[in-house]
């Protein structure tokens, strides 16, 4: 089944109405908002912005049942090139404080574009696999007190039309949602690993630039991460994240 087919008809069976199709599901919720900060020393001050992340939608393929998977590693036998994922958290209704006891859950697609939980398809034509009882790359934890959670994972692929990306949906220790967001990764990394590594080169570079990809072409500033490492000793990300708790 097509990505959008089975997203007009499939996510509404699992009681996901307020999902939209791929294409919709990709694109803006809001606008990114920021507050005045000011820090005072002695006689001298100095002012700086304190800015929320863009937000975004959770779709298309959001974990089913997050609290059922709260584990930092989030690998589960898929194969490709480590990825260690470390999301700092800040609070801009707090001047930027860290954000702590904060609900964080993340998931994105294989080496190859798949994401599990759901039927896909990924965009560029590969078979459609029925992965509705797997639950890879997909994980939830708790900021701690400086606000840091951080994930073992795998490089994500990518699939058409989207650059890659991780999903990242922030609640507080409630459970009310806060943000949703997406991170885009460093152009230059990306082409090395689906170039070089052994998962990655049959499908070969991205097709879509973060420039042109209808959730970062607006909002890369605040929504790409840093990206150190290599193929063979694995890669970290890092990223701050500001939520308006």
């Amino acid at each position: 089944m097509e990505r959008k087919t089975f997203l007009t008809s499939g996510l509404a069976a699992l009681g996901f109405a307020a999902i939209a199709p791929f294409a919709n599901s990709c694109k803006k919720e809001s606008t990114t908002t920021t507050t005045s900060t000011t820090t005072t020393t002695g006689s001298s001050s100095s002012s700086g912005s304190c800015t929320a992340t863009s937000s975004e939608t959770a779709g298309p393929y959001p974990t089913i049942t997050p609290s059922g998977y709260v584990r930092s590693n989030i690998v589960d036998g898929q194969s490709g090139v480590p990825l260690t994922i470390k999301l700092t958290f800040t609070n801009t209704n707090n001047s930027c404080a860290a954000l702590t006891g904060a609900l964080v859950d993340i998931w994105h697609c294989t080496a190859l574009g798949y994401y599990s939980e759901y039927t896909d398809t990924p965009g560029g034509g590969y078979a459609t696999v029925n992965y509705t009882s797997s639950h890879f790359l997909r994980g939830r934890q708790v900021t701690d007190s400086a606000g840091l959670v951080t994930f073992t994972s795998i490089f994500p692929g990518w699939y058409s039309p989207r650059a890659p990306h991780i999903h990242v949906h922030v609640y507080n220790a409630a459970g009310t949602s806060l943000l949703i967001t997406q991170v885009a990764f460093p152009t230059d990394v990306c082409n090395t690993v689906y170039t070089t590594a052994a998962d990655y080169k049959a499908r070969g570079v991205q097709d879509t630039a973060n420039t042109a990809d209808m959730v970062f072409s607006d909002s890369l500033a605040n929504e790409l991460s840093t990206v150190t490492g290599s193929v063979s000793a694995g890669y970290v990300l890092t990223i701050g994240i500001g939520v308006a708790a």
